[in-house]
């Protein structure tokens, strides 16, 4: 079993209301666009994030590798809390919408907003390993964590939502 480890999670203050930064969230196709990690690639299709049990596909890239993530919402209360857990995917041959290849991996990612003030909001995004193996815990802190992109996520998305 999987030992428990602590999610990695940075927060924010940025100066926009919550409703501002919670739209830009919950739209997949500009994710790409305060990506910290450098390993999105694109939205598969132009549609926003609604509700837990929403899936999103997005394209990925990571040591010149690309493959697709089918991304499961797990958490969604508008203007405070956005989940979800990725699991690999992949498009049918005969094209259509995206399948899972596998089970999502144990782990997940999001948001929590949290009203600081009139149109300030501190931003925590949030890493957690959850379930996930060994495996995947190890290839995190080989990497050196998440704390470094999330902070270039943020700060990124600070850009956007100040604009």
């Amino acid at each position: 079993m999987a030992e428990e480890s602590k999610p990695d999670e940075v927060s924010r203050r940025i100066e926009a209301p919550a409703a501002r930064i919670f739209e830009i969230l919950a739209n997949p196709q500009r994710h790409i666009e305060f990506d910290g990690s450098d390993m999105l690639r694109g939205a598969i299709f132009d549609r926003p994030i609604s509700g837990v049990g929403d899936t999103f596909a997005m394209k990925m890239n990571r040591l010149g590798h690309d493959y697709l993530m089918l991304n499961h919402v797990v958490e969604f209360e508008p203007d405070r809390r956005i989940f979800w857990e990725p699991a690999p995917g992949e498009i049918p041959p005969a094209g259509g919408e995206p399948v899972a290849a596998a089970p999502p991996a144990g782990y997940r990612w999001g948001y929590i907003l949290t009203p600081d003030g009139n149109d300030v909001t501190v931003v925590t995004e949030v890493f957690d390993y959850g379930t996930a193996s060994e495996e995947i815990r190890q290839r995190v802190r080989e990497s050196g964590g998440w704390a470094t992109r999330i902070t270039a996520s943020l700060e990124m998305l600070e850009e956007i939502c100040t604009q």
